[in-house]
């Protein structure tokens, strides 16, 4: 039981936590071993993993690969012919679409059973077989795992009790990934409803966005945008990051936004929003602490006025291409209750777009920030390119699709209108 313990459900994949249990099976109880999955009520079973054990005399071995997209019945080989049986005779462990079978064992003598693929009896002896659910007590099967035995004896007790325990360890690994693969669902659907309109800025301002989870299992965390409308044709740019991934860094990410939105309204210069949101989070012991970047944009006065909680530096991308990080005072991150944010105020030339962004489009594991932020700055993009274009540009050339932690990226530019 050790070494199922330490074999089956090593990641949090469920063809491979299948997989394992089959070689497991097939390895300890010396039988070929297949795994069939339910990926929801009323669907047909799918076969996720199938393992043969080393051949034996009195049987050819071969191993099928997985196979998915129909029901089980349509890949298993055909009916076998028993002695005093007939070809097609239906075995009682047979399932149904979407059924999982009790746990059954077949044996010569008893009514005929199907043999597992892979499996050839050669003497003409029925093989023995072995069903059990892959089930934790309270939930619902998951699946099934069926042993086949074409020579030797019988499954004995020890043995079934073995497969038993190592399919109830498979069952609760898949519950597991499932839940979690819930969760991330859920919390991924959050966070592009979240980012997927970044507020509506004042007509004088061309805006663009973008938001990538991390890594291959879409793994979100608490990264967003925003844009607030001020008064006198002003807004204000915001980018933030909640520590932390999955479903709570969503929500908080969420309650910060809220709590932006109400101080913004207030006409507050960006760094006392700031020490305003500080005070209110720290007041709070269940929220996580947060990095942002607050940025007011006076398209009249064609100027940006800065100030940062704990974020990297946003970067300017001029009309000719290149790319400048902006040199600011940056306080600590919201929360800590600190305080100490200051701003800085900086002029936007015509076709400047300001880039702002979190840590996932730049930093890389094992390199120094200083150096993730100097490869931003040597961009060198198409003259003339507009915020759209920049979004696709830098997070194309930074690899960002496949960065290890989630990317927010907002891009704004004045809108240049037609002189009159």
């Amino acid at each position: 039981m050790e070494e199922a313990v330490g074999a089956i459900g090593t990641t949090l994949d469920e063809t491979t936590t299948c997989r394992e249990l089959a070689a497991f099976a097939a390895r300890r109880l010396n039988a070929s071993a297949a795994v069939d999955l339910l990926t929801e009520p009323g669907a047909a079973p799918w076969r996720a993993a199938h393992a043969e054990p080393a051949v034996q005399p009195g049987r050819v071995a071969h191993a099928d690969p997985p196979v998915r997209g129909g029901p089980v019945a349509d890949r298993t080989a055909g009916p076998a012919t028993h002695p005093g049986g007939t070809p097609g005779a239906v075995p009682p462990t047979a399932t149904t679409p979407g059924s999982v079978p009790p746990a059954t064992t077949a044996t010569p003598g008893a009514a005929p059973a199907e043999a597992a693929p892979g499996a050839t009896p050669l003497d003409g002896t029925a093989p023995h077989r072995l069903s059990l659910p892959l089930a934790v007590d309270g939930e619902d099967p998951a699946g099934t795992v069926i042993l086949t035995r074409t020579a030797g004896p019988p499954f004995t007790g020890d043995e079934t009790a073995l497969l038993r325990y190592a399919a109830r360890l498979a069952a609760r690994h898949l519950g597991h990934a499932r839940r979690l693969a819930a969760a991330e669902d859920a919390a991924l659907h959050l966070q592009r409803a979240l980012v997927a309109e970044p507020g509506r800025p004042h007509p004088n301002l061309e805006i663009a966005g973008g938001y990538l989870p991390a890594g291959p299992r879409a793994l979100v965390g608490g990264d967003w945008f925003e844009t607030v409308r001020l008064h006198f044709g002003r807004s204000l740019l915001v980018v933030g990051d909640v520590m932390g991934h999955g479903l709570d860094a969503a929500v908080d990410m969420n309650a910060y936004r809220t709590a932006l939105r109400e101080a913004a309204a207030t006409d507050l210069p960006p760094h006392r929003v700031l020490r305003h949101l500080d005070s209110v989070v720290a007041e709070d012991d269940a929220r996580r602490p947060a990095t942002v970047l607050l940025v007011r944009v006076d398209p009249a006065r064609g100027a940006a006025t800065f100030a940062s909680a704990g974020h990297l530096p946003p970067a300017v991308i001029h009309a000719d291409g290149s790319a400048e990080l902006v040199d600011l005072a940056v306080g600590p991150p919201l929360g800590t209750g600190v305080g100490g944010y200051e701003p800085t105020t900086r002029p936007l030339r015509p076709g400047d777009t300001l880039l702002l962004f979190t840590d996932g489009l730049v930093e890389r594991r094992g390199e120094d920030i200083e150096h993730s932020l100097a490869r931003l700055a040597s961009l060198r993009l198409p003259p003339d390119s507009g915020p759209d274009r920049v979004v696709e540009e830098v997070l194309g050339r930074l690899g960002a699709h496949r960065a290890e932690d989630d990317v927010a990226v907002l891009a704004a530019r004045i809108r240049v209108r037609p002189h009159q």
